[in-house]
C-alpha cells in the first residue's frame, strides 16, 4: 500500500486532524499503482499518524473490490473517519456513497499498525519534524506498508504476489534471461 504523508504546519483553518485521499492508477497503465495521500495537521507524533494511516487502511477494507473508487475521508480524533467515495459503475455513472469509520475500529487497526510498524511510524513522524526543511518545500513522505497480518494482507496482496513471494521463498524462482 503506497502512501504520500504529508504535514500542514499550520492547523488553523482545518479542525481535523487529518485528511485521507485515495488517489486510483489510471484505467491503462500499471506503472503508476493506486495511492493513498494523508495530510496531517498539526505537530505529528506516532499515535496521531497511526490514526491517520489506520483510516487509508480501513477505508480500502469497504471498497467492495473497486480499485478505481476515489475516497475522500476526514479523521477526527473523537469522532472517527467520516466521508464519501466515488466511483463509475459498469454503465459509466457516477456512484457515490457516505464512508464511516467508528473511532473504535481505527484504534484498533492504530494499535496493530503500531505494533506491527512502530519503527517506520517512528521514523516518519521524525522525518515530517525535522527543523531543516527546505524553506518554501512540502514536508511531504511516500511510505509503503503491507503486507500486514490481519490488516492489510488480505486487502492488499493479490494472490498473484503471495504466490511469487511463496516460490521465491522456496528458491523455485529462477531467472530464464541468460539461458
Amino acid at each position: 500500500m503506497d502512501i504520500l504523508v504529508m504535514l500542514e504546519e499550520n492547523p488553523d483553518h482545518s479542525p481535523v486532524l487529518a485528511h485521507v485521499n485515495s488517489v486510483p492508477s489510471p484505467l491503462h497503465s500499471s506503472e503508476r499503482p493506486s495511492r493513498d495521500i494523508v495530510t496531517l495537521y498539526g505537530v505529528p507524533d506516532p499515535e496521531s499518524v497511526a490514526l491517520a494511516l489506520a483510516a487509508a487502511v480501513e477505508s480500502h477494507r469497504s471498497d467492495d473490490g473497486r480499485t478505481e473508487q476515489i475516497r475522500h475521508l476526514g479523521v477526527w480524533p473523537e469522532r472517527g473517519a467520516v466521508g464519501d467515495a466515488a466511483w463509475r459503475d459498469s454503465e459509466g455513472q457516477l456512484v457515490t456513497c457516505d464512508l464511516e469509520i467508528s473511532l473504535e475500529s481505527l484504534h484498533s487497526t492504530a494499535n496493530q499498525l503500531l505494533s506491527e510498524c512502530g519503527q517506520l511510524i517512528r521514523r516518519l513522524v521524525a522525518g515530517l519534524s525535522m527543523p531543516d526543511w527546505p524553506e518554501g518545500a512540502r514536508r511531504a513522505i511516500s511510505v509503503s506498508i503491507g503486507p500486514i497480518a490481519g490488516i492489510t494482507a488480505p486487502v492488499f496482496a493479490p494472490l498473484e504476489s503471495v504466490i511469487e513471494r511463496l516460490r521465491e521463498a522456496d528458491g523455485l524462482a529462477f531467472d530464464t534471461e541468460g539461458d
